[in-house]
């Protein structure tokens, strides 16, 4: 059990008896009265979002997760295909499960994935992914970083905002979570 008032994005737990992922989390004090945590949430067995408001002094259930390492093999429709890397054994996770990582996701890369009581419920993404630029406008002669972006399309298909003078071909590291690049690797 945790206090409502540490409850972060990504965590999940267990909440009238079903588990949420907290998406948002916004700790409000109004005038003279007591604060509380207005969360969002989505159901990872439904996928149905839904805000909750937490007193400060409630007490949370945050779900015992395991994680295991696994290879991203290939995708199939609606499911995606995913390895042990330690003993070979083959899942398949669903788009839902996956979520917004998926646009970031290459063959063979190896990602961690949750299980709750034996079954996989979703992926936790890595703090950064490097990918690879394949479209985008050329770059102007002593363009340097600053305040205007382009955008780029990188090899997975995803588009981003990058600095002017990141050209095609060049390899950038990109944070998944929020779609936004982080610099170019040498």
């Amino acid at each position: 059990m945790i206090n409502a008032t540490q409850l972060r994005p990504g965590m999940i737990i267990l909440h009238e008896g079903n588990l949420y992922r907290v998406t948002a989390v916004n700790h409000l004090t109004p005038g003279n009265k007591r604060g509380f945590m207005q969360t969002k949430m989505k159901n990872l067995k439904t996928g149905v979002g839904t805000e909750y408001k937490f007193r400060s002094e409630d007490r949370v259930e945050r779900a015992s997760l395991d994680t295991r390492s696994m290879q991203y093999l290939y995708g199939d429709g609606d499911l995606y295909t995913f390895m042990d890397t330690e003993n070979y054994e083959q899942i398949s996770l669903g788009v839902e499960d996956i979520g917004e990582f998926l646009s970031y996701l290459l063959p063979n890369q190896v990602v961690e994935v949750e299980f709750y009581e034996g079954k996989p419920i979703g992926m936790s993404p890595p703090s950064s992914v490097e990918l690879e630029v394949v479209d985008t406008e050329p770059s102007f002669k002593g363009a340097t970083a600053s305040a205007s972006y382009k955008p780029a399309k990188l090899e997975t298909g995803v588009t981003i905002q990058v600095p002017p003078f990141v050209q095609i071909g060049d390899r950038v590291r990109v944070d998944p979570s929020e779609g936004k690049y982080l610099e170019r690797i040498k």
